[in-house]
């Protein structure tokens, strides 16, 4: 049996991770380059995306940037055609990219409601859907869906967010039914409140930020390389017998 690094490398692997121009997605990348894998990052944001690059190519790592937003299913086809078109094989899906639109459920737009559940749920159906044929015909591959607590969990003003997060718990178990057989395993991972630009906007004010850290055990929030390493761990061999999980990366939030 391989050693314990071994089984940890993706050495020789090659990862799609969407959102990847900051926050989680970002940390993704640099973290699977480290590991050894090669990087295809997706997300709007080009200037995002070129400081991700020079990331991944400071540790020795090949990265392939595609601009794409994931509200729009034509982008996501399309970026999934270059992609495969680039590199044929593609051993990893991550679909990081994510938005969140907080607002009293009596007040959310339906505007805000449809773009919500096109980026969060649409999008990673749709990148599944792509890259998972490949999967199947090798006989190997890793689905990894950064969805949150809050897919779980009720929390006031999420009803879009927890609506979308809760879909893509459900859509990784019923790929993880179909695909399993292949030697595909896709998992979720369902992280607290994380420390990213936009876990900062959302939970900024002390009225909002203080009742949660008080009612998480942990008593702190997460960083984005705490979810980067769950997602290594689920990206390499050391985890092929876990397929179809919903893994908390929450503090204890959920388990009090």
């Amino acid at each position: 049996m391989a050693d314990w690094q071994d089984r940890f490398a993706l050495t020789g692997r090659r990862a799609l991770i969407t959102g990847a121009s900051k926050g989680i997605g970002a940390e993704i990348c640099a973290v699977f380059a480290d590991a050894g894998a090669d990087v295809i990052a997706v997300a709007r944001d080009t200037a995002g995306l070129a400081e991700t690059a020079r990331a991944v190519r400071e540790r020795g790592r090949d990265c392939l940037t595609i601009a794409a937003d994931m509200a729009d299913p034509a982008q996501v086809q399309r970026a999934a055609a270059q992609a495969l078109a680039a590199h044929p094989t593609i051993d990893i899906l991550v679909n990081s990219a994510g938005i969140a639109r907080i607002a009293p459920a009596t007040d959310l737009s339906l505007a805000d409601w449809d773009e919500t559940m096109a980026v969060n749920l649409r999008a990673p159906f749709l990148w599944a859907q792509a890259l998972a044929p490949g999967m199947i015909e090798r006989r190997r591959g890793k689905i990894i869906n950064i969805s949150s607590q809050t897919g779980v969990i009720a929390l006031d003003d999420h009803a879009a967010y927890a609506a979308s997060k809760g879909g893509l718990n459900a859509l990784t178990k019923s790929l993880c039914a179909e695909w399993a057989r292949f030697n595909i395993q896709v998992n979720a991972i369902c992280p607290t409140v994380v420390m990213t630009p936009m876990g900062r906007q959302v939970w900024a004010a002390p009225e909002r930020k203080d009742p949660m850290i008080a009612a998480t055990p942990a008593r702190r929030f997460a960083e984005p390389v705490e979810v980067a390493d769950m997602a290594l761990y689920l990206a390499s061999d050391a985890s092929a017998m876990v397929n179809g999980a919903l893994l908390m990366v929450d503090g204890g939030f959920t388990s009090v």
